[in-house]
């Protein structure tokens, strides 16, 4: 990963903390090796500059993937409140509450998922 996807990926993460993001971490290289774990970040979450992860004082290290929503995916009431969104008056607190509401559905809006930097979410993983 280049150090420019580092903090694209950093900066999403980032973001999407407070709304309960699901990761899947690659654990092969642990000293107890598990494959995949899902982890859903719902309490406490840091995110070092280096990437290494600690949620809740338990550490997950660097290998990990969020799994986010490919904008394909929005249902046609989601669509709604995106136009309502856009066509809000003040450019400035459109473009926060757009965001914000991008993040909060886990919408992948940075595209992440066609450089391999995050997981295609399946139907029902965020149910918000």
């Amino acid at each position: 990963m280049t150090q420019e996807e580092r903090e694209l990926l950093l900066k999403d993460l980032c973001a999407r903390l407070p709304y309960g993001i699901v990761l899947d971490i690659d654990t092969t290289d642990w000293k107890v090796p598990q494959g995949h774990i899902q982890l859903k970040i719902e309490g406490i979450g840091i995110l070092f500059k280096d990437m290494s992860l600690i949620v809740n004082g338990s550490y997950y290290g660097d290998k990990y993937k969020p799994y986010l929503r490919p904008m394909s995916s929005m249902t046609k009431e989601e669509k709604k409140v995106c136009i309502e969104i856009s066509s809000h008056p003040c450019g400035e607190i459109e473009a926060k509450t757009m965001i914000d509401w991008l993040n909060k559905k886990m919408f992948d809006y940075r595209g992440l998922i066609p450089k391999g930097l995050a997981l295609e979410a399946t139907e029902g993983m965020y149910k918000i």
